[in-house]
């Protein structure tokens, strides 16, 4: 596994966790302390800011788990790669998107820069 690939885990555990202890544990383990997130939808920075972006999420789609869809691409410290929104019940994919993360020397997430490709009702 790349340091890439272990990176892109890491996000997935963080935005899939499903106790506050998890995604607290999740968070800490996938981000830096000051990490930024932005997306269309969220400008966040900090622990605290990424555990209430992915809280958020989890109450706007009960039942739903991100997914990655392709690999991850990398060069020096930046990697890129797309996601599904997934229902745990029926499989439907409502949402999907591609973020871009910056990697500290740690080999933690220090930025992201997300896109989402499809969002419900557009």
């Amino acid at each position: 596994m790349t340091a890439y690939d272990d990176a892109v885990q890491r996000y997935f555990a963080a935005w899939n966790a499903t106790t506050a202890e998890e995604l607290e544990k999740a968070v800490a383990a996938a981000f830096t302390e000051n990490a930024t997130y932005t997306d269309p939808l969220a400008d966040v920075r900090g622990h605290e800011g990424l555990a209430a972006a992915i809280t958020g999420a989890h109450q706007q789609f009960p039942g739903f788990e991100f997914q990655l869809n392709g690999a991850p691409d990398g060069h020096h410290d930046i990697v890129r790669f797309s996601w599904d929104l997934v229902s745990t019940a029926d499989g439907s994919v409502p949402a999907a998107g591609s973020d871009v993360i910056t990697l500290a020397e740690d080999g933690r997430i220090a930025s992201v820069s997300g896109f989402l490709d499809r969002v419900p009702g557009a």
